[in-house]
């Protein structure tokens, strides 16, 4: 029977996939003559800032690879990845828009994926 050891960077995707089930926050945004966006690296800035907040973590690595359309039920779909290459997907989803701030909750995916080999 072989056992498998989880690395601290993976067992710390497991603590933010248990402990940020669903966090909600804002964000505000520039607005034109169009839906309000929050831009990639703003979007990814706010759901690092807020799930280290929730865990008390320091900020992951977040990446997402589109702007956040600010429309009730828009959602999109990021990613953390730790030190070691392991990844846990986040989905952020627009709950709200107030003028030029835009509302979304975080969910954390429940399973982190592996390092790549």
């Amino acid at each position: 029977m072989t056992t498998t050891r989880l690395s601290s960077a993976t067992s710390a995707l497991s603590v933010v996939a248990a402990g940020v089930l669903l966090v909600g926050c804002s964000a505000s945004v520039d607005v034109g003559t169009s839906a309000p966006k929050l831009s990639t690296d703003k979007l990814a800035a706010t759901v690092a800032e807020k799930l280290a907040a929730t865990t008390g973590q320091p900020k992951p690595d977040i990446t997402c690879p589109e702007d956040l359309v600010g429309k009730v039920g828009t959602t999109t779909r990021c990613e953390l990845t730790a030190g070691d290459g392991s990844t846990l997907g986040v989905t952020v989803k627009v709950t709200s828009v107030e003028g030029d701030e835009i509302n979304f909750d975080i969910k954390a995916d429940d399973t982190a994926s592996p390092a790549p080999n």
